[in-house]
């Protein structure tokens, strides 16, 4: 049996990080210009292909401007990058030029509108199920062929029917979000013990009281679980939605940015969008953690 490794595990993680940056910069650091043994000639041609530039010194060094989409962008590009998108974070400049703060609001808006709608449907669509077993066998054969297609592909359909991008975009996400709580709920429901709902008609409760006071909080532990599925597929599809349909958000940001052909903001973004995601998902976790019941 291997050994466990010990130490503490925000040390390691930091560790590669630093290790991992390093790597990075040396990786991607280039040499400062040099014209040594270069003619005027040679120099000028350079200069007029746009590869230099000359300083407020009179010497000539690397175009910075073209050094963007000259391989990949070293960490420190990328923090440049940031630090120019943070402090900027709340202007609105035009109308497609808006601070990260609004897309960042933008995404976060849609999506919750998305998975939250998609949840509220697809629980009581699954407890409907998940209680007649004969319906649901009817339906799970179209669960099963309906659950694999992508989101994406439903988006020309969708922009076709609503004709609005925004309403894509959440419908998206929907779909998205949809078949995981569905199927799950179904499967949670219909695994109850029996005895649960032989208990609850002997106390005579109503419908709602034994829907909110024992078919919900037995099958939480499942719901909970399809709702983890469906959160992170959704997450993962509102941002490539976004970047096709050109509505404002992270995944605009990227798309533009690599439009402007400028790598730095790029990376940039998909760090936005990483970020993003780690604090959705550890606020659902948490929410999660309250609502699920343990036998």
């Amino acid at each position: 049996m291997t050994e466990q490794v010990k130490g503490n595990p925000w040390f390691i993680a930091g560790f590669l990080l630093v290790i991992f940056l390093l790597g990075w910069h040396l990786f991607t650091l280039r040499p400062t210009f040099e014209a040594g043994g270069m003619t005027e000639e040679q120099l000028q041609m350079m200069e007029f292909n746009g590869d230099i530039v000359r300083g407020a010194d009179g010497a000539f060094k690397w175009n910075p401007e073209k050094e963007k989409v000259r391989g990949v962008p070293g960490p420190l590009a990328v923090l440049e990058k940031a630090r120019t998108e943070l402090a900027e974070a709340f202007q609105i400049k035009g109308t497609n030029d808006h601070g990260i703060a609004y897309l960042v609001l933008y995404t976060v808006s849609r999506f919750a509108a998305g998975f939250l709608a998609a949840s509220i449907i697809a629980i009581m669509l699954g407890v409907v199920l998940g209680l007649n077993r004969v319906l649901f066998r009817a339906i799970n054969p179209f669960i099963q062929i309906l659950k694999p297609i992508s989101p994406l592909a439903w988006m020309p359909l969708l922009l076709y029917t609503v004709k609005d991008p925004k309403w894509t975009a959440i419908l998206v996400v929907f779909m998205a979000a949809l078949w995981p709580t569905l199927a799950t709920t179904a499967f949670g429901v219909s695994s109850l013990r029996k005895e649960y709902l032989h208990v609850a008609a002997i106390v005579q409760l109503s419908w709602l009281k034994r829907l909110f006071k024992v078919i919900l909080p037995a099958a939480a532990p499942t719901i909970v679980n399809g709702l983890r599925i469906s959160f992170g597929s959704a997450l993962v599809a509102v941002v490539p939605a976004e970047m096709l349909l050109g509505e404002l958000g992270v995944g605009y940001l990227s798309w533009i940015e690599w439009n402007n052909l400028d790598i730095a903001g790029v990376i940039f973004a998909i760090l936005v969008v990483g970020v993003v995601g780690v604090v959705l998902d550890s606020g659902f976790n948490k929410l999660a953690g309250l609502v699920t019941y343990q036998e």
